[in-house]
């Protein structure tokens, strides 16, 4: 049986950087055919409404803006869930509900999934006025942050398909 597999982008394009994930989002499905199993959300933030998908899901894919590393702006990393989101400073995401706390609220519900977070340390995660569009070396390291997510699904056994 196939698994079933969620990248949930998560950001706000009106905040510069944190809009990384949707940034993403647009990317993948703009580059990218993808087989039946995998599905590719544009979520905004976490929130507990997601507590149905780990259940529906056996792999979550979050890609998120990251701040706090001490890498410079553009540094692609990849977390566990308890690795990335269980902390305040260093490697924390931007939002207030973090994966790991949307998977220990599933767990406790008796669901299920695996996790997985795909990130990019941030220059400037939040402007003093909204402002769209990437900063000029996350906006650079985009494509890689892409690659990382396609060859994440490869990886699972899942490739995307490019488009022409």
């Amino acid at each position: 049986m196939s698994k079933r597999i969620a990248v949930f982008c998560v950001g706000n394009k009106l905040m510069l950087d944190d809009g990384l994930g949707p940034a993403v989002y647009d990317a993948l499905v703009d580059s990218y055919d993808f087989p039946e199993n995998v599905d590719v959300y544009d979520l905004g933030c976490l929130s507990m409404d997601l507590l149905d998908a780990v259940r529906d899901y056996d792999v979550i894919i979050t890609v998120d803006a990251v701040d706090g590393t001490d890498a410079a702006p553009g540094t692609v990393f990849r977390f566990e869930p308890d690795a990335m989101a269980r902390h305040s400073g260093a490697t924390a995401s931007l939002h207030d509900l973090k994966l790991v706390d949307l998977f220990d609220a599933a767990f406790l519900l008796g669901y299920e999934a695996q996790g997985l977070c795909l990130g990019m340390q941030v220059e400037n995660p939040s402007p003093s006025e909204l402002a769209i569009g990437l900063t000029p070396a996350v906006e650079a390291s985009l494509p890689l942050l892409v690659d990382t997510v396609a060859g994440e699904l490869a990886r699972l056994g899942y490739p995307l398909t490019k488009r022409n």
